[in-house]
Protein backbone atom coordinates (compact mmCIF):
# COMPACT_ATOMS: atom_id res chain seq x y z
CA UNK A 1 0.00 0.00 0.00
CA UNK A 2 0.94 3.53 -0.82
CA UNK A 3 -0.63 6.74 0.91
CA UNK A 4 -3.61 7.68 -0.07
CA UNK A 5 -3.57 10.11 -2.21
CA UNK A 6 -6.70 12.32 -1.64
CA UNK A 7 -6.74 13.53 -5.04
CA UNK A 8 -4.47 11.91 -7.41
CA UNK A 9 -4.27 14.97 -9.76
CA UNK A 10 -4.37 18.09 -6.97
CA UNK A 11 -1.85 20.07 -8.43
CA UNK A 12 -4.55 22.46 -9.14
CA UNK A 13 -5.50 23.20 -5.68
CA UNK A 14 -2.46 23.19 -3.87
CA UNK A 15 -3.95 23.94 0.10
CA UNK A 16 -1.84 24.90 2.95
CA UNK A 17 -3.08 23.86 6.18
CA UNK A 18 -3.43 28.03 6.63
CA UNK A 19 -5.54 28.54 3.68
CA UNK A 20 -8.11 25.63 5.52
CA UNK A 21 -8.08 27.05 8.47
CA UNK A 22 -9.44 30.38 6.87
CA UNK A 23 -12.19 28.28 5.14
CA UNK A 24 -15.27 27.90 7.63
CA UNK A 25 -17.53 26.44 5.75
CA UNK A 26 -16.16 24.34 2.61
CA UNK A 27 -16.09 20.72 1.06
CA UNK A 28 -12.99 19.51 1.43
CA UNK A 29 -11.60 19.09 -1.58
CA UNK A 30 -8.43 17.83 -0.90
CA UNK A 31 -8.53 17.03 2.39
CA UNK A 32 -5.50 15.87 4.44
CA UNK A 33 -2.97 16.59 1.67
CA UNK A 34 -0.21 19.17 2.18
CA UNK A 35 2.94 20.45 0.49
CA UNK A 36 6.40 21.24 2.47
CA UNK A 37 7.27 22.74 -0.96
CA UNK A 38 7.55 26.60 -2.06
CA UNK A 39 4.82 28.31 -3.67
CA UNK A 40 7.11 28.70 -6.93
CA UNK A 41 7.52 25.02 -7.04
CA UNK A 42 4.18 24.48 -6.67
CA UNK A 43 3.18 26.44 -9.28
CA UNK A 44 5.93 24.92 -11.49
CA UNK A 45 4.41 21.33 -10.70
CA UNK A 46 1.11 22.30 -11.54
CA UNK A 47 2.25 23.83 -14.91
CA UNK A 48 4.58 21.37 -16.14
CA UNK A 49 1.60 18.50 -15.63
CA UNK A 50 -0.98 20.39 -18.07
CA UNK A 51 1.82 21.36 -20.31
CA UNK A 52 0.53 18.39 -22.70
CA UNK A 53 -2.62 20.51 -23.50
CA UNK A 54 -2.95 24.04 -20.91
CA UNK A 55 -7.36 24.77 -21.84
CA UNK A 56 -8.44 20.75 -21.07
CA UNK A 57 -6.32 20.93 -18.16
CA UNK A 58 -7.24 24.18 -16.68
CA UNK A 59 -10.83 22.73 -17.45
CA UNK A 60 -10.46 19.47 -15.77
CA UNK A 61 -9.49 21.14 -12.46
CA UNK A 62 -11.80 23.63 -12.73
CA UNK A 63 -14.53 21.37 -12.67
CA UNK A 64 -12.71 19.02 -10.17
CA UNK A 65 -13.41 21.60 -7.86
CA UNK A 66 -17.01 23.35 -8.92
CA UNK A 67 -18.83 19.80 -9.68
CA UNK A 68 -18.53 18.65 -5.95
CA UNK A 69 -19.37 22.33 -4.60
CA UNK A 70 -22.28 22.48 -6.68
CA UNK A 71 -23.59 18.97 -6.85
CA UNK A 72 -23.59 18.74 -10.48
CA UNK A 73 -23.14 15.11 -12.29
CA UNK A 74 -21.35 15.40 -15.45
CA UNK A 75 -22.02 12.87 -18.13
CA UNK A 76 -18.91 10.74 -16.80
CA UNK A 77 -16.48 11.02 -13.96
CA UNK A 78 -13.29 13.17 -14.28
CA UNK A 79 -11.12 10.54 -12.77
CA UNK A 80 -11.37 6.67 -13.27
CA UNK A 81 -9.54 4.55 -10.87
CA UNK A 82 -8.45 1.20 -12.41
CA UNK A 83 -6.67 -0.56 -9.74
CA UNK A 84 -4.33 -2.47 -11.18
CA UNK A 85 -3.10 -4.86 -8.17
CA UNK A 86 -4.82 -5.08 -4.92
CA UNK A 87 -1.74 -6.76 -3.31
CA UNK A 88 1.64 -5.01 -1.87
CA UNK A 89 5.07 -6.89 -1.62
CA UNK A 90 5.60 -4.76 1.60
CA UNK A 91 4.15 -4.74 5.16
CA UNK A 92 4.59 -0.87 6.34
CA UNK A 93 3.52 -0.99 10.04
CA UNK A 94 0.89 1.95 9.51
CA UNK A 95 -1.19 -0.07 6.39
CA UNK A 96 -4.79 -0.97 6.62
CA UNK A 97 -3.31 -3.83 3.84
CA UNK A 98 -1.87 -5.84 6.83
CA UNK A 99 -5.10 -6.07 8.97
CA UNK A 100 -7.42 -9.05 8.95
CA UNK A 101 -10.31 -6.71 7.96
CA UNK A 102 -8.66 -6.23 4.69
CA UNK A 103 -7.35 -9.51 4.35
CA UNK A 104 -11.20 -10.94 5.54
CA UNK A 105 -12.74 -8.86 3.12
CA UNK A 106 -10.66 -7.99 -0.33
CA UNK A 107 -10.27 -10.40 -2.97
CA UNK A 108 -6.34 -9.97 -3.58
CA UNK A 109 -4.85 -10.25 -6.86
CA UNK A 110 -4.32 -8.05 -10.32
CA UNK A 111 -7.18 -6.52 -12.74
CA UNK A 112 -7.65 -9.09 -15.61
CA UNK A 113 -6.30 -7.01 -18.94
CA UNK A 114 -9.60 -7.84 -20.70
CA UNK A 115 -11.50 -5.98 -18.38
CA UNK A 116 -8.49 -3.30 -18.31
CA UNK A 117 -9.32 -3.03 -22.10
CA UNK A 118 -12.90 -2.72 -21.88
CA UNK A 119 -12.80 0.18 -19.02
CA UNK A 120 -10.07 2.09 -21.48
CA UNK A 121 -12.59 1.28 -24.56
CA UNK A 122 -15.57 2.59 -23.14
CA UNK A 123 -13.96 6.16 -21.19
CA UNK A 124 -11.72 7.09 -23.89
CA UNK A 125 -12.34 10.78 -24.80
CA UNK A 126 -14.87 10.62 -22.25
CA UNK A 127 -12.84 11.01 -18.72
CA UNK A 128 -9.80 13.07 -18.67
CA UNK A 129 -7.71 11.31 -16.04
CA UNK A 130 -7.24 7.67 -14.95
CA UNK A 131 -4.89 6.44 -12.14
CA UNK A 132 -3.37 2.82 -12.23
CA UNK A 133 -3.32 2.43 -8.21
CA UNK A 134 -5.28 2.36 -5.66
CA UNK A 135 -4.84 0.15 -2.32
CA UNK A 136 -1.72 -2.29 -3.80
CA UNK A 137 1.48 -1.63 -5.34
CA UNK A 138 0.48 -1.18 -9.07
CA UNK A 139 3.87 -2.33 -10.15
CA UNK A 140 3.12 -5.87 -9.42
CA UNK A 141 1.04 -6.06 -12.17
CA UNK A 142 2.80 -8.01 -15.50
CA UNK A 143 1.19 -5.36 -17.98
CA UNK A 144 1.63 -1.89 -16.04
CA UNK A 145 3.60 -0.60 -18.93
CA UNK A 146 1.23 -1.81 -21.43
CA UNK A 147 -1.07 -0.43 -19.32
CA UNK A 148 -0.03 3.01 -19.70
CA UNK A 149 0.66 2.67 -23.15
CA UNK A 150 -3.03 1.68 -24.00
CA UNK A 151 -4.83 4.61 -22.10
CA UNK A 152 -2.16 6.97 -23.62
CA UNK A 153 -2.79 5.58 -26.99
CA UNK A 154 -6.75 5.67 -26.59
CA UNK A 155 -6.76 9.65 -25.61
CA UNK A 156 -6.78 9.28 -21.88
CA UNK A 157 -4.85 12.80 -21.21
CA UNK A 158 -3.51 12.14 -17.73
CA UNK A 159 -2.21 9.01 -16.78
CA UNK A 160 -1.04 8.56 -13.19
CA UNK A 161 0.39 6.53 -10.48
CA UNK A 162 0.63 5.83 -6.70
CA UNK A 163 4.12 3.72 -6.27
CA UNK A 164 6.54 3.13 -3.30
CA UNK A 165 9.28 3.04 -6.26
CA UNK A 166 11.14 0.05 -5.22
CA UNK A 167 10.53 -1.28 -8.99
CA UNK A 168 11.38 1.67 -10.51
CA UNK A 169 14.86 1.65 -11.33
CA UNK A 170 16.13 3.37 -14.53
CA UNK A 171 15.33 1.19 -16.95
CA UNK A 172 11.78 0.39 -15.81
CA UNK A 173 11.48 3.81 -15.61
CA UNK A 174 12.44 4.42 -18.92
CA UNK A 175 9.96 2.04 -20.26
CA UNK A 176 7.02 3.83 -18.25
CA UNK A 177 8.12 7.37 -19.27
CA UNK A 178 8.21 6.15 -23.13
CA UNK A 179 4.89 4.86 -22.92
CA UNK A 180 3.62 7.80 -21.59
CA UNK A 181 3.07 8.15 -18.30
CA UNK A 182 2.14 11.86 -17.07
CA UNK A 183 2.88 11.66 -12.89
CA UNK A 184 4.26 9.21 -10.44
CA UNK A 185 3.93 9.85 -6.50
CA UNK A 186 6.39 7.84 -4.58
CA UNK A 187 5.77 7.61 -1.09
CA UNK A 188 8.69 8.28 1.03
CA UNK A 189 8.72 8.33 4.97
CA UNK A 190 11.09 9.78 6.64
CA UNK A 191 14.83 9.08 6.00
CA UNK A 192 17.78 6.78 6.83
CA UNK A 193 16.78 4.31 9.05
CA UNK A 194 13.18 5.78 9.84
CA UNK A 195 12.82 5.26 6.27
CA UNK A 196 14.75 1.59 6.07
CA UNK A 197 12.34 0.87 9.10
CA UNK A 198 8.99 1.54 7.23
CA UNK A 199 9.86 0.39 3.41
CA UNK A 200 11.47 -2.59 4.38
CA UNK A 201 12.91 -4.22 2.59
CA UNK A 202 13.02 -1.58 0.58
CA UNK A 203 16.38 1.21 1.74
CA UNK A 204 16.73 5.08 1.55
CA UNK A 205 19.78 5.04 0.00
CA UNK A 206 18.55 3.03 -3.01
CA UNK A 207 15.50 5.14 -3.02
CA UNK A 208 17.39 8.09 -3.50
CA UNK A 209 19.75 6.75 -5.88
CA UNK A 210 16.71 5.90 -8.28
CA UNK A 211 15.46 9.49 -7.53
CA UNK A 212 18.93 10.46 -9.18
CA UNK A 213 18.88 8.12 -11.99
CA UNK A 214 15.45 9.44 -12.74
CA UNK A 215 16.61 12.84 -12.30
CA UNK A 216 19.38 12.67 -14.55
CA UNK A 217 17.36 10.80 -17.59
CA UNK A 218 14.78 13.55 -17.69
CA UNK A 219 17.72 16.12 -17.64
CA UNK A 220 19.71 14.21 -20.48
CA UNK A 221 16.55 14.35 -22.54
CA UNK A 222 14.77 17.81 -21.93
CA UNK A 223 11.34 16.23 -20.33
CA UNK A 224 9.52 17.59 -18.08
CA UNK A 225 6.96 14.98 -17.70
CA UNK A 226 6.32 12.41 -15.95
CA UNK A 227 6.27 14.96 -13.01
CA UNK A 228 7.43 13.62 -10.05
CA UNK A 229 6.45 13.95 -6.77
CA UNK A 230 7.12 12.70 -3.28
CA UNK A 231 4.77 12.07 -0.21
CA UNK A 232 5.73 10.50 3.48
CA UNK A 233 3.64 10.35 6.48
CA UNK A 234 3.73 13.41 8.86
CA UNK A 235 5.26 11.05 11.85
CA UNK A 236 8.10 9.88 9.64
CA UNK A 237 8.91 13.21 8.89
CA UNK A 238 8.75 15.36 11.88
CA UNK A 239 12.37 14.84 13.44
CA UNK A 240 13.98 16.40 10.83
CA UNK A 241 11.62 18.15 8.08
CA UNK A 242 14.18 20.09 6.69
CA UNK A 243 17.01 16.74 6.21
CA UNK A 244 13.89 15.49 4.84
CA UNK A 245 13.11 18.07 2.19
CA UNK A 246 16.97 19.11 1.25
CA UNK A 247 17.40 15.19 0.77
CA UNK A 248 14.45 14.35 -1.59
CA UNK A 249 13.54 18.29 -3.44
CA UNK A 250 16.12 18.92 -5.54
CA UNK A 251 15.59 15.65 -7.06
CA UNK A 252 11.68 15.63 -7.82
CA UNK A 253 9.45 18.08 -8.72
CA UNK A 254 6.92 18.09 -5.51
CA UNK A 255 7.32 17.18 -1.93
CA UNK A 256 4.09 16.32 0.42
CA UNK A 257 3.16 14.94 3.15
CA UNK A 258 -0.37 13.38 4.93
CA UNK A 259 -1.63 13.72 8.60
CA UNK A 260 -1.40 10.20 9.79
CA UNK A 261 -4.84 9.01 8.79
CA UNK A 262 -6.41 6.16 11.15
CA UNK A 263 -5.74 2.99 8.54
CA UNK A 264 -5.77 0.73 11.31
CA UNK A 265 -9.17 1.49 12.32
CA UNK A 266 -8.60 2.24 16.29
CA UNK A 267 -10.11 5.73 17.11
CA UNK A 268 -13.36 6.07 18.63
CA UNK A 269 -13.31 9.28 19.34
CA UNK A 270 -14.06 10.99 16.17
CA UNK A 271 -15.00 14.61 15.72
CA UNK A 272 -16.11 15.50 12.05
CA UNK A 273 -16.79 18.43 10.07
CA UNK A 274 -19.78 20.06 10.10
CA UNK A 275 -22.09 20.07 7.09
CA UNK A 276 -19.69 17.59 5.45
CA UNK A 277 -20.41 16.57 1.68
CA UNK A 278 -17.95 14.34 0.55
CA UNK A 279 -16.53 15.46 -3.19
CA UNK A 280 -15.61 12.16 -4.29
CA UNK A 281 -18.96 11.52 -5.81
CA UNK A 282 -18.83 13.55 -8.06
CA UNK A 283 -15.59 13.53 -9.35
CA UNK A 284 -14.23 9.97 -9.83
CA UNK A 285 -15.59 5.85 -10.40
CA UNK A 286 -13.13 3.33 -8.04
CA UNK A 287 -12.50 0.38 -10.24
CA UNK A 288 -10.67 -2.43 -7.78
CA UNK A 289 -8.70 -5.12 -9.01
CA UNK A 290 -11.91 -7.71 -8.79
CA UNK A 291 -14.23 -5.51 -11.32
CA UNK A 292 -15.91 -4.24 -7.89
CA UNK A 293 -16.44 -0.83 -7.87
CA UNK A 294 -16.46 1.31 -4.73
CA UNK A 295 -18.14 4.22 -3.31
CA UNK A 296 -14.91 5.73 -3.39
CA UNK A 297 -11.36 5.51 -2.90
CA UNK A 298 -11.49 5.29 0.84
CA UNK A 299 -13.41 2.48 0.80
CA UNK A 300 -10.57 -0.01 1.32
CA UNK A 301 -12.38 -2.69 2.41
CA UNK A 302 -15.00 -2.22 -0.60
CA UNK A 303 -17.85 -2.03 1.86
CA UNK A 304 -20.19 -0.58 -0.25
CA UNK A 305 -20.44 -1.78 -3.78
CA UNK A 306 -21.91 0.47 -6.63
CA UNK A 307 -21.68 -1.72 -9.05
CA UNK A 308 -19.24 -4.57 -11.31
CA UNK A 309 -17.09 -2.62 -14.37
CA UNK A 310 -17.18 -6.69 -15.80
CA UNK A 311 -20.76 -6.35 -16.70
CA UNK A 312 -21.41 -2.70 -16.43
CA UNK A 313 -20.14 0.41 -18.03
CA UNK A 314 -18.75 2.79 -16.32
CA UNK A 315 -21.97 5.90 -17.39
CA UNK A 316 -23.96 2.61 -15.82
CA UNK A 317 -22.41 2.95 -12.52
CA UNK A 318 -21.63 6.71 -12.12
CA UNK A 319 -25.54 7.12 -12.77
CA UNK A 320 -26.88 4.36 -11.41
CA UNK A 321 -29.14 3.81 -8.18
CA UNK A 322 -26.38 3.17 -5.90
CA UNK A 323 -24.05 6.04 -6.18
CA UNK A 324 -27.62 8.53 -6.72
CA UNK A 325 -28.52 7.65 -2.95
CA UNK A 326 -25.44 8.13 -1.80
CA UNK A 327 -25.31 11.52 -3.20
CA UNK A 328 -28.65 11.97 -1.79
CA UNK A 329 -27.94 10.94 1.80
CA UNK A 330 -24.64 13.42 1.52
CA UNK A 331 -26.72 16.46 0.28
CA UNK A 332 -28.51 15.89 3.58
CA UNK A 333 -27.13 17.93 6.35
CA UNK A 334 -24.81 15.35 8.37
CA UNK A 335 -26.29 13.13 6.08
CA UNK A 336 -22.81 10.86 5.77
CA UNK A 337 -23.15 9.92 9.33
CA UNK A 338 -25.96 7.80 8.19
CA UNK A 339 -23.09 6.08 6.43
CA UNK A 340 -20.84 3.15 7.76
CA UNK A 341 -17.87 3.89 5.86
CA UNK A 342 -18.31 7.42 6.00
CA UNK A 343 -17.38 7.56 9.39
CA UNK A 344 -14.64 5.88 9.00
CA UNK A 345 -13.04 8.27 6.81
CA UNK A 346 -10.72 11.03 7.25
CA UNK A 347 -12.03 13.03 4.79
CA UNK A 348 -15.46 14.01 7.23
CA UNK A 349 -13.43 14.09 10.23
CA UNK A 350 -12.16 17.95 11.85
CA UNK A 351 -8.77 18.76 11.40
CA UNK A 352 -6.90 22.18 12.89
CA UNK A 353 -3.26 23.20 11.56
CA UNK A 354 -2.41 22.94 15.24
CA UNK A 355 1.76 22.29 14.90
CA UNK A 356 4.09 24.32 13.87
CA UNK A 357 7.35 23.84 11.79
CA UNK A 358 10.51 24.96 10.32
CA UNK A 359 11.26 23.90 6.56
CA UNK A 360 14.71 24.98 5.11
CA UNK A 361 14.02 28.30 6.80
CA UNK A 362 10.21 28.34 6.00
CA UNK A 363 7.59 28.34 8.48
CA UNK A 364 5.17 25.73 7.53
CA UNK A 365 1.88 24.63 9.81
CA UNK A 366 0.68 20.72 10.14
CA UNK A 367 -2.87 20.46 10.51
CA UNK A 368 -3.52 17.08 12.25
CA UNK A 369 -7.03 15.33 12.68
CA UNK A 370 -8.48 15.87 15.92
CA UNK A 371 -7.93 13.28 18.77
CA UNK A 372 -5.65 11.06 16.52
CA UNK A 373 -2.33 10.17 17.13
CA UNK A 374 0.28 11.12 15.08
CA UNK A 375 2.56 7.76 15.50
CA UNK A 376 3.17 4.94 13.19
CA UNK A 377 1.50 1.88 14.07
CA UNK A 378 -1.02 3.61 16.26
Amino acid sequence: MNHRDPNPNDSGNLMTAQDSAAKKSYIPINKGHFELDTPERMAAFSKNLGSDGEEAYRQYRAQWESLPKSRKIADYPLLVDLELASICNLKCPMCYTITDAFKGSVKRGLMKWSLFEKVIEEIAGKVHAVRLSLRGEPTLHKRFVDAIALAKSKGIQEVSCLTHGGKLDLEYFTACAEAGIDWITISIDGIGETYDNVRKPLTFDDTIRRLEEIKAYKARHGLVKPVIKVQGIWPAIRPDPTSYYRAIAPLVDLVAFNPLIDYLGKDDEIVFEENFSCPQLYQRVVVGADGRVMMCSNDEDGEVIIGDAETQTIHEIWHGDKLAAMREKQSQKDGFLDIAICRKCYYPRKAVPDEKAMVDGREVWIENYVNRSQEIGS
